[in-house]
């Protein structure tokens, strides 16, 4: 057993930093790189890209990625683990073989997990009893299953262990959870029993830190972000994990951002709801239990987490084809910027409702005033304000009504209130709109399976 382990985030989401995998792996030692590249929208978006093409549906990414670092994953032996391959993560390590192959690396073993993509399997499943409501409102997903992108199951850190076990260098995951990533390596190097729940908590909480990439090093940080340095060349946070349960959160020394207390703590806070109930595959844990110790240099000490049992469920989150929606903006000047802004909305407004367009929902918004705080804004005295951006989005079930609207924003300039500029790429294009359904499957359902490629 080692004495401890060091756990690199890389990316919190795809389209993080593309630099930071490439920085953690050569600015110091680290034993495993975790990369979160899944959020609930992104599966849709990859079960598209497969649907046209077979081979597609991951975050592609991923191997110019490993062009650049294999070679230094293989000569430090450092192990790479991530959800990367969305809904096609077979595809995703057949493409990562095929670049280390390219690149003279031929004794590489990728892991990689299956079984989350449930989506052929929906009828199946109901049939079985289990009807798939929506968690929230208890509604049937009868009335949305035609309507489907996508379907998966949140599996947990097991499945990654038990490719670890067979000596993968890499594991490629679908929809895994983004504290998984992290909890496995733990299990697996310290030989830990998955049902010590308090370890399970550790490592899941320590996961929730790393899971938002630099969110915990200062990117993003409300305290005072001032004192953050070297954004340009931020670190990304890396757990040192101690078989007792420890853990350090740190970061390389020659890198930029911050690890302190605040910035730590406030991460935690990130999208838990019920701090004493942050349910996962793995276990459930008490966020409320955590301690803190700041120790300076970059280093904060996490210890003393409690956990409980899993629930007999998994998570699944589907995604279904919800309608279309548009945004178009035009920035109206100084004088009155914010009276012609108010009155283009109007005219705008009227003239859709001529038309006899039909939308859900249209959303104004003057940048610049409220886009950000809304009815809380103070409004300042006219004559201070330089310059207004009138944005409006609508959202429509209807195609016609949303693709119309789009070509009702540019006729404003010459058909409204005076002193407009900013129109630019084109009149804006409907884009379908991809609504989010959250179920719980039973774990006896589903079952996570372990390929070896190589």
């Amino acid at each position: 057993m080692k004495e401890k382990i060091k756990i690199a985030s890389g990316q919190g989401f795809w389209g993080d930093l593309i630099e930071a995998p490439y920085w953690q792996v050569i600015n110091g030692d680290v034993d495993y790189l975790v990369m979160d590249y899944l959020a609930e929208v992104t599966m849709s978006i990859l079960q598209k890209q497969k649907n046209k093409n077979p081979k597609l549906g991951y975050a592609k990414d991923i191997p110019e990625l490993m062009r650049r670092i294999l070679p230094v994953c293989k000569e430090k032996n450092i192990k790479v683990i991530t959800n990367g391959g969305g809904v096609n993560p077979i595809a995703c390590a057949e493409a990562v073989l095929e670049v280390s192959k390219n690149i003279g690396i031929k004794d590489l073993k990728i892991g990689v997990v299956l079984g989350d993509n449930i989506l052929d399997n929906v009828e199946t499943i109901i049939s079985s009893g289990c009807e798939l409501n929506n968690m929230e409102s208890n509604e049937s997903i009868n009335i949305i299953k035609d309507k489907l992108l996508s379907a998966n199951v949140y599996f947990g850190a097991e499945p990654i262990v038990d490719a670890l076990k067979l000596g993968a260098d890499i594991v490629i995951t679908g929809r895994t959870t983004d504290t998984g990533l992290t909890l496995a390596p733990m299990i697996y190097e310290f030989n830990w029993d998955m049902d010590n729940y308090d370890l399970m908590s550790l490592g899941t909480i320590a996961g929730h830190i790393l899971e938002c990439g630099a969110q915990s090093t200062g990117g993003n940080f409300l305290g005072n972000w001032e004192s953050v340095e070297n954004f340009a060349q931020i670190g990304f946070p890396i757990a040192e994990a101690y078989p007792n349960g420890d853990v350090i959160i740190t970061k390389h020394k020659n890198l930029g951002g911050k690890v302190s207390f605040d910035t730590v703590a406030e991460q935690l806070l990130y999208e838990i709801g019920n701090p004493k109930d942050y349910i996962t595959p793995d276990c459930v844990a008490d966020f409320s239990s955590v301690e803190l110790e700041d120790l300076g240099d970059n280093r904060v000490l996490m210890k003393n987490v409690k956990g409980f049992p899993p629930t007999k469920f998994y998570k699944v989150s589907c995604s279904y084809f919800y309608g279309y929606s548009a945004v178009g903006s035009l920035t109206y000047s100084w004088p009155k910027a914010l009276t012609k802004a108010k009155r283009a909305d109007q005219i705008l407004r009227e003239r859709l409702k001529n038309l006899g367009l039909t939308f859900e929902e249209i959303r104004t918004e003057f940048v610049g005033l409220n886009s950000c705080h809304g009815p809380l804004v103070k409004i300042p005295n006219e004559d201070e304000i330089n310059e207004i951006m009138l944005r409006v989005a609508v959202r429509s079930k209807d195609y016609n009504s949303v693709e119309r609207f789009g070509r009702e924003i540019a006729p404003l300039i010459l058909t409204g209130p005076p002193s407009v500029t900013g129109f630019a790429g084109g009149r804006p294009k409907p884009a379908e709109v991809v609504a989010y359904w959250p179920a719980l499957i039973p774990k006896v359902l589903v079952k996570p399976e372990v390929k070896i490629l190589s």
